[in-house]
Parts: structure tokens; C-alpha cells; sequence
């Protein structure tokens, strides 16, 4: 019975997160890096978060026999859900403090936004207009937390897939 609830609980995060970096790639698409405050690579970001939020989609919705084919692992092995989610929390929670720490830091240590962007896919909001710190805490933080979990879900699933044919 925990075995399940563990996979039913992952494939949901997993969506979730993959949909959340697919919805913070839409200001991407649609500025086309014309409109944005500052001079960036936006294709860039564009495709990674498309590519991540792709990637976070399809682990949560494909078969877990065929998850377990191209992870190694048997399809009960716990591990097959477990360390992924286990990443994509960490890297969620990391991501959710840099996002904080950025909106607090102070206009004198002069961000480059550039590199902003590349760690807080959602800067972008607080380049454009200042929001209120509870949408911070409650909305743009989270957010920033979800795309790098679809980035450590992705990477925990490499991992998984690639550490045993090299």
C-alpha cells in the first residue's frame, strides 16, 4: 500500500511540476526576448523550460513498466519513484530560497538579470513590476521551485537511465 501511494503522490508532483514549467515558459514565448527588460538569450530559456516541463509531463503519465525498462529497475522497486521525488524536493526547495533571497536582495548588490533568469525562471515578473512579498512566498517562489524540480526529476531520471550502460 505505500509503494502505491508513493507512485500515485510522484506522478502527480511530477505533473504538476512539468505543467508549472510549461506555464512559466509562456512570457518566454510570447515576449520573444523583443519586450524583455533586458537583452537575453531568451531562446534559451524558452527551450530548456519546454524541454523540462515535456519531460516532467511524460515521466508522470507513461507506464511504469516502461519507466522501469529505461531506468534498470524492476517495475515494484521503490527506488523507481522515491529518488527522483526525493531530487526534485531538494532541488524545490533550493530554488524556492534563491527565489526569496533574490526578491530581498538589495537594489545595491546590482543582479546581473541575465543570470537572474537562468535561476529564477520567474525574475522576469520582478524586472517588469515589484510584486507584493506575499505573492512572493505564496505564487512566484513556488513556481521557481517547481520548474527545478522538473530539472531534478529530470536529472534523477538520467541518472537512473544512464549509470549502469556506461
Amino acid at each position: 500500500m505505500r509503494g502505491r501511494a508513493i507512485r500515485i503522490t510522484s506522478r502527480i508532483v511530477f505533473l504538476v511540476c512539468g505543467l508549472v514549467s510549461l506555464l512559466t515558459d509562456v512570457p518566454y514565448a510570447l515576449l520573444r526576448g523583443v519586450d524583455l527588460p533586458v537583452q537575453s538569450e531568451w531562446v534559451l530559456f524558452f527551450v530548456v523550460l519546454a524541454a523540462l516541463g515535456v519531460f516532467s509531463v511524460v515521466v508522470a503519465l507513461l507506464p511504469r513498466s516502461w519507466l522501469a525498462k529505461v531506468c534498470n529497475k524492476d517495475r515494484d522497486d521503490e527506488h523507481l519513484f522515491i529518488a527522483p521525488l526525493k531530487l526534485l524536493g531538494a532541488c524545490a526547495a533550493i530554488s524556492y530560497l534563491v527565489a526569496v533571497g533574490a526578491y530581498f536582495a538589495p537594489h545595491s548588490w546590482n543582479l546581473d538579470p541575465q543570470f537572474m533568469l537562468a535561476l529564477c525562471p520567474l525574475y522576469i515578473v520582478k524586472m517588469t513590476f515589484d510584486p507584493a512579498p506575499i505573492l512572493i512566498f505564496l505564487l512566484l517562489a513556488p513556481m521557481n521551485g517547481a520548474v527545478y524540480g522538473s530539472l531534478g526529476l529530470t536529472l534523477s531520471c538520467a541518472w537512473f537511465a544512464f549509470r549502469k550502460r556506461v
